[in-house]
């Protein structure tokens, strides 16, 4: 037992850092919000060519204003928002704030259809993700929403990561060929 003791905290000290270096942060909401939130507002206001993001629900004025404010610099902003929850009437939802900005292109997806026995069936755009010129990721389980970041459980990750951003470049673009313009 000792001697695996031993073992596990040399291999420890031998990845510590690579650890320290990593640009990759995994965050657990709401322990870390202020850090979490921080964050992700510090890696849009590095943003200098393109944001795009695909988020089901967005409410949080904050970062719809960090993103207005990509937008005023020049970066070129894609948000693709989730049909049915754009249209909500339970949030205040960020889709018509943005869509007026220049710079800014708003779109909504439907999720995949099916049809059951009993009804039709509409599946939801549920993603949440945003790649910043082309080498930042962020990706969780929160929404860019309020609760998401004070109330709820919730993961939050952000990593400077090219093959990752380039993945998910590659699927954003699928999905806005399948969106709706906003407006």
């Amino acid at each position: 037992m000792k001697f695996q003791l031993s073992i596990l905290l040399f291999l420890l000290l031998l990845i510590q850092p690579i650890l320290a270096k990593s640009d990759a942060t995994l965050y657990l909401l709401p322990t870390e919000k202020k850090e979490a939130l921080s964050t992700l507002l510090h890696t849009i206001d590095l943003a200098h060519n393109e944001i795009k993001v695909s988020i089901y629900s967005f409410t949080n004025k904050k970062i719809a204003d960090r993103l207005k404010n990509a937008a005023r610099r020049g970066v070129h902003v894609e948000i693709i928002f989730d049909e049915s929850e754009s249209r909500s009437k339970r949030g205040k939802s960020m889709i018509g704030y943005l869509a007026k900005y220049r710079h800014i292109k708003v779109y909504r997806l439907q999720g995949l259809g099916s049809r059951t026995q009993k009804r039709k069936y509409r599946g939801i755009m549920h993603i949440k993700m945003a790649v910043i010129d082309q080498k930042w990721v962020i990706f969780g389980s929160a929404n860019w929403t309020y609760k998401a970041f004070s109330k709820n459980y919730e993961t939050l990750f952000i990593a400077k990561d090219y093959a990752m951003a380039k993945k998910f470049l590659r699927f954003f673009e699928k999905q806005k060929e399948l969106a709706t313009p906003y407006r």
